[in-house]
């Protein structure tokens, strides 16, 4: 029995067979450390990642490829932004469906800083009214963290006006976009980003251990890690110079190279069609979900616009032994629990017992969406 992946939010696969192609090269032809030796495999190396900037440059609307630098993740880019700018006793605004790679360096923050957070509340659709956005400003507000999509309930927030509110008033602007690189159109120029995090292993189509953030070259950050970077090393300072400030240390060479393969198919078939394709599927999983008895759909109702997550649960049943179930009875991979956003389960009323999460890809058939569904009716229908 073949493998239905429905877990795509959480790293998406399969990869194309270029990701895995690049990766395999890197690693026997150009296995040496860029930026840091002027031979040929160092060379090679380096000029994978700058490729690699350029297309993700191009993806997101950036001008300059050297204000992006590379990450392990979102969590680490994150934290590199959130660490990076925030004072003693500065004010913060995000969301009630903000992932913890963002609530808990501000938690943390706000023990040794004492800074001041303030978290905008989502109703169970995953929406927000603008105009909480604006009363939250206060004078000493220095961040506005917005999670482009919940990895929860798949809603999508209107990050262009967000930002624009925040932006009339000074405030710099972070938008976490872990949910919908690759799948949702981006322009950080357009919508006013002033600080971009993302994923490669996700809607990129990368590998893990991958990603990066892009930093507006007006903005300061101070860097997370301190260490070697292949220029200025005369100096006992970190590097002023972009984008290896923020790039200490040996980069993931084939990681990126897996990478840049990634950006380059999203590129080719676009980010509209992508997110047009997983959303007919999305909507194709809902319907018949909400057909069965007993099944709750959280997050935003049929027809809404949303990315690949549905997250649902099934009325007296454990949503880890829905999980379960799936795994072992049907071949069928999903999420359940709370995701690592309790904020979000908070808002909907689902922190007691968190939900399952099924998320598609582009990969993904209406075939494995007509699988799922039978198999959901049966868990249903054994309990009832």
């Amino acid at each position: 029995m073949r493998l239905r992946y429905f877990d795509n939010a959480a790293s998406s696969w399969p990869k194309p067979a270029t990701v895995v192609e690049a990766m395999n090269e890197a690693v026997v032809n150009f296995a040496a450390n860029p930026g840091r030796g002027s031979h040929q495999m160092a060379v090679q190396a380096s000029r994978i990642l700058f490729q690699t900037r350029k297309h993700l440059a191009k993806l997101f609307g950036i001008n300059d490829p050297n204000h992006i630098s590379f990450c392990l993740n979102t969590t680490e880019a994150l934290n590199l932004a959130i660490k990076g700018l925030l004072n003693e006793n500065d004010h913060v605004i995000c969301t009630s469906v903000e992932h913890n790679s963002v609530r808990r360096p501000l938690e943390y923050l706000k023990k040794i800083l004492n800074i001041d957070i303030t978290y905008l509340k989502t109703n169970i659709l995953g929406q927000i009214e603008l105009k909480d956005v604006e009363n939250a400003i206060q004078k000493n507000t220095k961040l506005m963290i917005c999670n482009h999509s919940s990895n929860l309930l798949g809603s999508i927030l209107p990050i262009e006006q967000i930002n624009n509110i925040a932006k009339e008033k000074g405030v710099i602007t972070l938008v976490d976009a872990a949910q919908t690189a690759g799948l949702i159109p981006i322009d950080v120029e357009k919508m006013g980003i002033d600080i971009l995090a993302f994923p490669g292993h996700k809607g990129l189509l990368g590998p893990q251990g991958t990603g990066g953030i892009y930093i507006n070259p007006q903005i300061e950050i101070e860097p997370l890690i301190h260490g070697g970077t292949g220029s200025q090393s005369e100096k006992i300072e970190q590097p002023t110079v972009r984008p290896d400030r923020y790039e200490s240390g040996t980069q993931n060479t084939p990681g990126i190279a897996g990478l840049k393969e990634g950006v380059s198919f999203v590129l080719n078939e676009s980010v509209e069609k992508i997110h047009t394709k997983e959303w007919k599927l999305t909507q194709r999983l809902m319907e018949g979900l909400l057909k069965i008895q007993k099944v709750k759909i959280l997050g935003p109702r049929l027809g809404d616009n949303k990315t690949g997550i549905t997250s649902f649960n099934i009325e007296g049943l454990d949503a880890s032994n829905v999980a379960f179930s799936l795994d072992r009875s049907y071949n069928i991979a999903v999420r359940s629990g709370f995701h690592c956003t309790p904020l979000a389960h908070e808002t909907v009323g689902t922190l007691d017992f968190g939900a399952v999460r099924a998320s598609v890809g582009y990969f993904t058939t209406e075939e494995e969406i007509d699988y799922i569904l039978e198999a959901v009716k049966e868990i249903a229908q054994k309990k009832h």
